[in-house]
């Protein structure tokens, strides 16, 4: 892809690594006798005296939030267990990223309370990249979106207000959806209550997005190469494990995927069609500059050394891993069934071809091709097409739980609740058109207009706002993957992520003036506040914090806009997702 157009700097992320372990540092010191913590790190055994480190073993979760309350548990058992041995201790628990009056309470249910004392560690935010911070708290979707669970929006705003004390104030604040909004708020709060500091802004707009403003965009398979390597091996705080098959060894290799890596940074934006050129090409000016060597004098094969040949074979073995990788992705995604299903996912972008769309899927849970990709397919057909027609609804919720299990009755209840695969109602839909309609008109003019609507009653949202935004670029039109028009390469020209034009379309009006019909059609919640003014570099670096996950595509596309506006985004998540990740975390806990 083309470089920057004058492009801003970013801010140094590093600061937020120091901060994190200077407070962990401090909290370690307060204990006098050197310490046994369950953090698997030299640094600490070496320079700050810690004696053992232990990996605390958990047992599998119930429900992701009971993470907390397992840990306070387990520490229990711990200290009970040297009271029965008859030995004596200091015990110091901290919790991260905060504390919470619920584990205080196991601590006494379970007798140890006055034996122990508590802390927190706010370690807001890791830094997986130059432009990607992560709150790595990926139990903030379901706790939130399904559970009604907000104890993770003060951490968010808690985020925000870190971000803004380190790297200075911001001047404009947009968002939409129900947790941004308490975001914002928790922010605001925290702002009024601390010290304010006047510092010149490294970046200045702030945008804040739900997950559940746009769901099908984690629905849709990811082709750029990052976005595919999760998919398959699924990327954990910014390291992937690749195994024999990508090795071509008996062993495993943990890789860190980020801008270090020279080799990653120039494809992980790259749609999947161009890597392999892209690494051929990359191998031979490997072996052009290995081939200098001939003919050196003793001088030169010396400066070589010195100067070429440790960065030569490093990136030799990074190549090697990314090739390995691009095969394996090769084996399984060019195969014929790959290119139907993704021709399935276009079509019901497209709204094109439903009846095939569904016998396609009928065929795929029938033959038990993938649990999660049945119901990934499903979800993308109940949303684009604003819920299922009763018979098609009934008829594939029986297949799925005959090819699956009864066990996931339960999760259909929860996908219901979250609106990603629903049955249409006779008048549900009119009834939800009306009560829209409503904020705009009085209820004598609703009455007169339920026959109009009648008719567009079962037209899905995201149909109306595919076309409102031109989501879905005109079908028949070429779209040459290799020199990108727009950010619909990210889904092979069929699709724009829904949050990225919103994202774009906010920023060229500096509000939601013009997109009145858009904010009634995602539900509402929208807002644009100017905190402070000011004309800095800074304005040109946006920072999109996404509540409930981010996609690797969504972060592509956020690039690419950057690359075609001159500006920066950096994205700050509660995690990264994908379709497989924000499905299992809607499974019924006994599936």
């Amino acid at each position: 892809m083309a470089a920057w157009r004058d492009a801003p700097e970013l801010p140094d992320f590093s600061l937020l690594k120091r901060l994190a372990r200077d407070q962990l540092i401090f909290l370690l010191e307060q204990v006098t006798r050197p310490p046994t913590v369950s953090l698997n790190s030299s640094f600490f055994k070496k320079q700050h005296e810690v004696d053992k480190l232990y990996k605390v073993e958990l047992k599998p979760i119930v429900s992701s939030s009971d993470h907390g309350f397992q840990v306070a548990v387990v520490c229990c058992y711990l200290v009970n267990a040297d009271k029965v041995a008859g030995r004596f201790r200091r015990y110091k628990i901290i919790f991260t990223p905060q504390k919470f009056y619920a584990c205080e309470t196991v601590l006494e249910e379970q007798g140890v309370y006055g034996d122990v004392t508590t802390d927190e560690w706010n370690f807001y935010i890791l830094p997986l990249d130059d432009d990607i911070l992560s709150l790595e708290l990926p139990e903030f979707f379901r706790d939130n979106f399904l559970e009604g669970d907000q104890r993770w929006v003060t951490t968010a705003g808690s985020a925000l207000h870190l971000l803004q004390s380190v790297y200075g104030s911001f001047s404009k604040v947009y968002g939409i959806g129900r947790c941004a909004k308490m975001v914002y708020e928790s922010w605001r709060e925290l702002m009024e209550e601390g010290e304010q500091r006047t510092r010149q802004p490294e970046f200045a707009k702030v945008f804040l997005v739900d997950r559940d403003v746009d769901f099908v965009t984690p629905l849709c398979s990811q082709v750029v190469y990052e976005g595919l390597v999760d998919d398959l091996f699924r990327i954990k705080c910014g390291s992937v494990e690749f195994g024999p098959d990508v090795t071509s060894s008996d062993k495993s290799i943990k890789v860190m995927l980020n801008s270090q890596d020279k080799v990653f940074s120039e494809i992980r934006n790259e749609h999947f069609s161009n890597v392999f050129g892209f690494l051929s090409q990359k191998a031979k000016n490997l072996q052009t500059a290995y081939d200098k060597r001939r003919g050196m004098d003793i001088q030169q094969m010396k400066a070589f050394v010195s100067d070429e040949l440790k960065g030569l074979k490093q990136e030799h073995r990074l190549l090697s891993l990314h090739i390995g990788a691009s095969e394996s992705m090769m084996k399984k995604k060019t195969k014929q069934d790959f290119q139907e299903l993704l021709k399935t996912e276009h079509s019901l972008l497209e709204g094109f071809e439903i009846r095939e769309c569904i016998t396609y899927i009928e065929e795929h849970i029938n033959r038990q091709v993938s649990m999660i990709d049945s119901l990934r397919l499903l979800c993308l057909l109940s949303i684009t097409e604003n819920g299922l027609l009763s018979k098609d609804y009934r008829s594939l919720k029986a297949q799925y739980l005959q090819s699956y299990g009864i066990k996931h009755l339960l999760t259909f209840a929860n996908l219901r609740q979250l609106g990603l695969l629903e049955e249409q109602q006779a008048g549900e839909t009119l009834t939800v058109m009306e009560s829209k309609v409503g904020k705009l008109v009085n209820d004598k003019t609703v009455g007169k207009l339920t026959d109009a609507f009648s008719s567009l009653a079962k037209k899905s949202n995201f149909r109306a706002l595919s076309k409102r935004l031109a989501l879905v670029p005109k079908s028949g039109e070429e779209y040459d993957l290799r020199v990108p028009r727009d950010m619909a390469y990210v889904f092979s020209g069929a699709y724009i992520p829904l949050s990225c034009k919103l994202i774009e379309q906010v920023l060229e009006r500096d509000g939601w003036t013009g997109l009145e019909e858009v904010t009634r059609m995602l539900n509402g919640q929208e807002f644009a506040v100017t905190e402070a003014r000011n004309k800095t570099d800074a304005q040109r670096i946006v920072l999109v914090m996404f509540l409930g996950g981010c996609t690797f595509s969504e972060i592509s596309a956020l690039r690419f806009l950057g690359k075609e506006r001159g500006c920066r985004f950096i994205v700050v998540t509660t995690a990264i997702t994908n379709s497989a990740r924000l499905l299992e975390a809607l499974l019924d806990n006994h599936a």
